[in-house]
């Protein structure tokens, strides 16, 4: 009987061993912290009755036999093994614990990324120093109707904190130092780019993203210039002022394009 125990007791432990290589390197590493969502293995050495698979809750909690209700979201896995041990020796149930715990499936490290990305959706943190910038590859990249800033939100020692970065900027350099360290629970999302409108004689008049440093002139390059009917000289620039109202105005062609502008290409007179 003795031996059929030790042969069980092996079966748990290298089952734990199998279902602990499932998830990346990082989870069983000392630097990651449970988080809300985590399921997690817990063995306490010659006690096979105590071992046990649970779900960290949202409030950072899990049910553990023999001593209820136990906080774990926030510690490392060794700050976690400790608690369990401690629990179990504070009520009397063991002398001296040993207990061994193994993450099974990561769900409290995601980041979500939103908006005009290629694959919006929640993402699992694979290693415990993703970027910005590689977190926005891993949603596929900005789309052609993106912004050039990504907005960042999340917490920071128990803080809300808010981060606008200069995507462009990431890869030129100009702002490779706002390529933040992601923690979990961070929230990513790419605005849709600002647009400004063509109408009249345009060979491809509609709306159209506007790039950094447009003028009126790239701006009608862009939806194909302007038609043998129409007539440069009667452009006319649509925008609203500070109190609202549409102002119409003749452009020149060096003028800076700004956000839902309304150019409008007349035809000739003659």
């Amino acid at each position: 009987m003795s031996d059929l125990r030790v042969l069980l007791r092996g079966f748990v432990v290298v089952g734990v061993a199998c279902l602990s290589v499932l998830v990346p390197a990082w989870a069983t590493g000392p630097e990651y912290r449970l988080g809300a969502g985590d399921t997690i293995r817990v063995h306490v050495f010659q006690n096979p009755d105590l071992t046990l698979d649970a779900r960290v809750s949202e409030n950072g909690t899990i049910s553990y036999p023999l001593v209820g209700s136990l906080s774990l979201g926030g510690l490392s896995l060794s700050q976690a093994e400790q608690r369990i041990a401690d629990a179990l020796r504070e009520g009397h149930f063991m002398k001296s614990p040993q207990v061994t715990l193994n993450v099974l499936q990561v769900r409290g490290s995601q980041v979500a990324v939103l908006g005009q990305v290629a694959r919006p959706g929640r993402f699992t943190l694979e290693t415990s120093n993703v970027r910005a910038s590689e977190m926005l590859a891993a949603a596929g990249g900005v789309t052609a109707l993106g912004d050039d800033a990504v907005v960042v939100t999340g917490v920071r020692a128990g803080v809300p904190f808010r981060q606008v970065i200069d995507i462009p900027g990431l890869f030129t350099g100009q702002s490779v130092q706002d390529d933040l360290v992601l923690a979990a629970g961070d929230a990513l999302y790419v605005p849709r780019a600002p647009v400004y409108y063509l109408y009249g004689e345009a060979q491809k008049p509609g709306p159209y993203r506007i790039e950094r440093g447009m003028t009126v002139m790239q701006a009608l390059a862009a939806g194909g210039g302007i038609t043998p009917r129409g007539s440069q000289n009667r452009l006319r620039l649509h925008r609203a002022g500070p109190d609202g109202a549409v102002v119409q105005s003749v452009p020149r062609l060096s003028d800076p394009v700004q956000p839902n502008d309304v150019l409008f290409v007349r035809e000739s007179l003659f």
